[in-house]
């Protein structure tokens, strides 16, 4: 069955090379608007963030003054033939356990941790659902390249391995410096992991030689080179 034809006052094809560039362009009014309300904020793409930080003893004032922000923005898009999608809108509350603890009766429904660009922050910044979704997904790119390595050559299980799993741990790891060792500990055992299953070692051979036979910084020192980089 084919659909009637409709005429659309504006449109941009999702396809369109220049379709994130328009959308930048005509979302731009929105980066002023925040920044009038005293905000601070990210706009990526059509992802916008917003910022707030203050003292647990006027939490309810800045909480108000948050939903004030979210409301003028809600009538903004509305005005502008955009939508704010209440399903998506998350509301994360960062600070330590003993300051966190003082505040009481929020009106909002917070979460827990959130994605930002394929991170996920936790309330406390332990990032420790981060390290676990992370663990989760390079280990089953780990337990795929021991099902193919017999087929492969070093250079290529080598390749393999820097692509997929090595880029996951380097990502966004300049966020992990000064955690405490057992969480650094959790992303050195993936490594590890993946560098045995390169050379196809067994679970107990020593991994230091191996590190060092393909020129591999440690987590640890990844951290360290890519904050000396930045």
């Amino acid at each position: 069955m084919i659909s009637p034809p409709h005429i659309l006052a504006s449109v941009v094809s999702p396809k369109a090379v220049l379709g994130p560039l328009l959308f930048v362009m005509y979302t731009t009014p929105l980066s002023t608007l925040v920044s009038s309300l005293s905000l601070n904020h990210h706009l990526y793409a059509d992802d916008t963030q917003l910022f707030l930080s203050f003292h647990p003893s006027h939490f309810h004032s800045n909480i108000s003054h948050l939903q004030n922000a979210v409301q003028q923005i809600s009538s903004w898009m509305t005005a502008n033939l955009l939508t704010l999608n209440s399903s998506k809108t998350e509301f994360l509350l960062i600070g330590p356990k003993q300051e966190l603890c003082k505040i009481q009766d929020c009106s909002l429904t917070t979460t827990h941790s959130t994605r930002n660009l394929g991170f996920i922050f936790d309330e406390h910044l332990t990032f420790s659902d981060q390290i676990t979704a992370l663990s989760k997904s390079c280990y089953y790119h780990i337990r795929e390249l021991r099902c193919i390595r017999p087929y492969l050559d070093f250079k290529t299980a080598s390749t393999i391995a820097t692509s997929i799993v090595h880029s996951k741990l380097d990502y966004c790891n300049s966020l992990y410096h000064n955690l405490p060792n057992c969480q650094l500990n959790r992303l050195q055992q993936i490594q590890n992991s993946l560098a045995r299953a390169v050379v196809k070692a067994p679970k107990s051979t020593h991994i230091t030689p191996i590190l060092k036979s393909f020129h591999w910084l440690k987590v640890n020192e990844r951290i360290e080179y890519k904050l000396f980089s930045l």
